[in-house]
């Protein structure tokens, strides 16, 4: 088998406002492309990406049904009527295509297997790309910390299972790209307050991480199970501010039906 790779355009674009991550991946061969947990407040930041790459969008994809913020798949397939929207098959909302455990969503010379990572939601997805040895965790597995249980079919339990069977059972050099990044926007916040031109090479902010690297130092999931399960549950945080319009919006792939005249 040969060892050479099918080439990857990778971009990692961020929202600050709800420290959302979103990902473009092509396929340099046949410029395919798909793109992880759009944002609707970006997408037209991300078609002019689009249009400056050459690349043609097959897939909007989300890791789950979100409810910080709105998706931007609705947007883009009305930008781009071939485009398709994909969801976990356990999430319960409106999608042109289902995964489930083991299929794969192909794009170009590149596949995406689909792990099923619930917990946090029931049709949380992880997307591995084993050919670049990268997986896309969603909120299942943040860097050093992971999502909320607390709502929304949460399950601290079942996070923690799909979370060491999932993806901590990948190898352990694989790079894996979260949904969020909340510590990169506190310390941009800092960093404003304080005028300090040098802080963030100090306090960086978290873009990308490993699987060795979070079996290492993840502060919740290397606890034992116990321990986890009585963090999660005595976290006590506020909801999403956007909660009430994102997760009706997302239920229905990010455009509510207009109401008939």
């Amino acid at each position: 088998m040969s060892s050479v790779k099918n080439p990857l355009i990778l971009r990692q674009l961020f929202h600050k406002e709800t420290s959302t991550y979103t990902y473009l991946l092509a396929c340099g061969n046949t410029k395919e492309a798909v793109l992880i947990d759009p944002v609707l407040d970006c997408v037209e930041r991300d078609l002019k990406l689009l249009q400056e790459l050459g690349v043609h969008l097959v897939y909007g994809m989300n890791t789950h049904v979100h409810a910080d913020h709105i998706t931007g798949t609705g947007k883009l397939k009305e930008a781009l009527p071939d485009c398709k929207s994909v969801l976990g098959s356990k999430s319960g909302a409106r999608a042109d295509v289902y995964v489930a455990q083991d299929e794969n969503v192909k794009f170009g010379n590149l596949a995406l297997e689909c792990r099923s990572t619930p917990g946090h939601t029931n049709g949380c997805t992880t997307y591995v790309l084993h050919e670049h040895e990268m997986a896309f965790t969603g909120d299942a597995l943040l860097i050093r910390g992971c999502g909320r249980t607390d709502f929304q079919q949460g399950s601290p339990s079942v996070l923690f299972e799909s979370v060491h069977s999932q993806i901590f059972s990948l190898p352990k050099h694989y790079k894996l790209y979260p949904a969020h990044d909340y510590k990169g926007v506190i310390f941009h916040i800092i960093l404003l307050l304080l005028f300090l031109s040098m802080w963030h090479f100090f306090f960086p902010g978290f873009s990308v991480t490993t699987v060795e690297e979070e079996l290492a130092h993840n502060t919740r999931l290397t606890k034992t199970k116990e321990e986890f399960i009585k963090i999660m549950d005595n976290l006590n945080l506020p909801y999403p501010k956007r909660l009430d319009e994102s997760l009706p919006a997302n239920l229905m792939c990010g455009v509510t039906d207009p109401v008939p005249s």
